[in-house]
């Protein structure tokens, strides 16, 4: 038998070793299975046949469905006066498949449609599960497939940039980005947002909430139409222009896919598609996510492998994605969608509570994803820390080329709510803060949406409570709004510093933003007010909020033209008395004083011959510091016995990057 790489680099998997084998012995049967006679990209194609497609000579419009247990289909529209008739009855062909031809003038470019499906005991109306164009009227809460043919289809112009660097990723969502009190498009995004993150620094966009979902205030989460633009941020010409206009300014785009579960919703999702739930969900309870209140997809069925693989393909073929933050990991591959589990031993992770063909569709999709683009990365939003998953498939894992380090704000949460500053622990925070496995590559941040949603907190809300809406002003003197700003920057710089191998922020996290996240609902009499980012903030320089965001900027910065994190970090200084913590990573010396009442002369630390200098100072004014360090400073190394030391000033709560010159 061939060794697994994964088993043999971690002792504590041994006994687990036939659960693993197994695991991919059943995702490589899958793809045998289902590329019978071609390739798992091949297969992945059903986006071209299944949908409104025009017929290859072009003289007809061709529609194919499967609904194994519908009775009868009809396509219905302004061209039926939306009822059912003969004309437009779709015929069957075969496996639960059906077909109708339509003449090309009835359907133009544009006109609404949908299907009208008969099954024993009942009938409906329904959007086509592969509709790849559906049009929400948001005063009348009414679904619509359109069709999509415009004049002249999207001309690219730019090519991705190559991944060949360590993701710093910006979480955006396009809705929510405007300052206005509205439903942001795709066109304001990439007018007003782009060249933002591109100033920001930040080399790759993570787009929320591109599926078409029929609640704005899901975030995106509850998907009723997975191939479909999101109708209330424009066209898919507007987002192919966002993703061409982010390649041509050097910036990457993934797309949060939402595989995990789907929407409740009948008519205008894929719940009860053709009568029955077990279509393409699990049958029973099973089927049911109650803390989600959506359903739960059935990884056995090919049909279903056939949907979500397409769907994979389709976002990278047609819109250039350059890759997926596959979202609610966890969920898909326990029974119990890991809540009932508290993942403190290996048994958990091979105690038949793994759900194998979830699972193994994980395995077959990054396997797809990067045959069909080798360049695309995949980041696993998964928090049971189960072995394998940022692991390479040849070296047997799951193949996501990262993982979310989803502990790492839990842990800023409890260390602000919990710990009182000077006892903050900086041997724990290093520790927690680095901590990964070995064969995988993490994502590192200190917050993201999830920390920004009404009923939690941001960091900066956590740090100052409501003083950020009365004290931000540059002259307002105000002990706690220093000691919030102090901690924001070090809890930053210290999350990207140790960070593994890239680094995440959430829209407007970088200059704090001063208000959490919540949708216009009937408990906020439908107001935009929260569901908006304030960018005019850092347009005020007379408001700290824009000493934080240049901050941030300089560290981004710095972080990308010294490739820091193609290094590993080391800890060489953890004084837990003093609460300093340093931390040495490629050519830069990160030193962080997080005593809020002790300052430090002559602090010492090892380092190789030569001449040192600030070249990042939190303390700086231009950071809304109190400007105890002088910058232009020469730090010359001090032999002391065999070694050389660097000894430096510094005060409480402070964060310095030192470089060799």
């Amino acid at each position: 038998m061939k060794s697994i790489k994964l088993i043999e680099n971690d002792s504590y998997l041994h006994p687990y070793a036939e659960v693993i084998i197994n695991r991919l012995q059943k995702a490589n049967d899958k793809e045998k299975r289902l590329s019978t006679g071609s390739s798992l990209l091949d297969f992945a194609n059903g986006h071209k046949y299944f949908g409104l497609h025009k017929s290859d000579d072009l003289s007809e419009w061709i529609m194919r469905e499967w609904a194994p247990a519908s009775k009868e289909i009809f396509l219905i529209g302004p061209f039926s006066d939306w009822k059912p008739i003969d004309t437009y009855k779709f015929s069957k062909i075969g496996n639960g498949k059906w077909e109708i031809h339509v003449p090309l003038d009835i359907l133009k470019h544009d006109t609404p449609y949908k299907l009208f499906m008969l099954w024993e005991g009942g009938s409906g109306e329904r959007i086509p599960a592969w509709a790849n164009r559906v049009v929400q009227n948001v005063q009348l809460r009414l679904f619509n497939a359109h069709v999509w043919d415009p004049p002249e289809n999207y001309q690219w112009k730019y090519k991705a940039p190559k991944n060949n660097v360590p993701p710093l990723i910006y979480e955006a969502h396009v809705g929510m980005s405007a300052m206005e009190g509205k439903v942001a498009t795709f066109n304001d995004f990439t007018q007003y947002v782009i060249p933002h993150i591109v100033e920001a620094g930040y080399n790759t966009v993570q787009l929320m909430a591109i599926q078409e979902h029929p609640y704005y205030g899901s975030f995106g989460y509850h998907v009723s139409s997975f191939f479909a633009v999101s109708s209330r941020f424009g066209t898919p010409d507007d987002l192919k222009r966002l993703i061409d206009t982010a390649h041509k300014n050097g910036l990457r785009v993934i797309m949060d896919i939402v595989h995990s579960h789907a929407v409740k919703n009948e008519v205008e999702g894929i719940s009860r598609y053709d009568g029955t739930l077990y279509q393409f969900f699990h049958d029973g309870p099973r089927g049911n996510h109650t803390a989600w209140d959506s359903r739960c997809f059935d990884y056995n069925k090919d049909e279903v492998l056939h949907f979500l693989l397409s769907n994979c393909k389709y976002w990278l073929e047609e819109f250039n994605f350059d890759g997926f933050r596959f979202d609610g990991v966890t969920s898909m591959i326990y029974h119990d969608h890991g809540l009932g589990s508290n993942f403190m031993g290996y048994e958990q992770y091979y105690n038949l509570n793994q759900d194998e063909d979830a699972i193994a569709y994980l395995i077959l999709a990054n396997k797809l994803i990067h045959e069909f683009n080798p360049d695309a990365i995949t980041i696993a939003e998964e928090m049971s820390g189960i072995p394998g998953m940022a692991t390479p498939l040849e070296d047997g894992g799951f193949g996501f080329d990262f993982r979310l380090a989803m502990g790492t704000p839990d842990f800023w949460i409890k260390q602000i709510k919990e710990v009182k500053d000077e006892f903050w622990h900086v041997g724990d925070m290093y520790y927690n803060l680095s901590n990964k496995r070995a064969d995988e590559k993490v994502i590192n941040y200190a917050e993201s949406h999830d920390q920004a949603l009404v009923g939690d907190q941001t960091i900066i809300f956590r740090l100052m409570g409501a003083h950020i809406y009365s004290d931000m002003h540059i002259n307002h003197q105000n002990l706690i709004v220093d000691r919030g700003m102090a901690l924001h920057k070090m809890i930053r710089l210290l999350t990207i510093c140790t960070a593994g191998d890239g680094y995440l922020n959430f829209m407007g996290n970088e200059f704090g933003h001063p208000e959490w996240i919540d949708f216009p609902r009937e408990g906020n009499n439908w107001s935009f007010h929260y569901a908006r980012r304030q960018w005019h903030l850092i347009l005020n320089k007379e408001l700290r909020y824009s000493n934080l965001y240049e901050f941030d900027k300089d560290f981004i910065k710095i972080i990308r033209n010294h490739n820091t994190l193609l290094h590993k970090p080391s800890a060489i200084v953890q004084n837990i008395t003093d609460q300093v913590l340093i931390v040495e990573r490629g050519d830069l010396f990160f030193v962080f004083n997080f005593s809020p009442f002790n300052s430090y002369t002559d602090y010492g630390f090892t380092c190789e011959k030569g001449d040192y200098k600030i070249i990042l100072n939190s303390d700086s004014s231009k950071y809304a510091g109190h400007e105890r360090i002088d910058n232009d400073i020469f730090y010359p190394s001090i032999k002391v016995d065999s070694t050389y030391m660097l000894r430096i000033y510094l005060p409480t709560q402070t964060c310095l990057i030192f470089k060799k010159l």
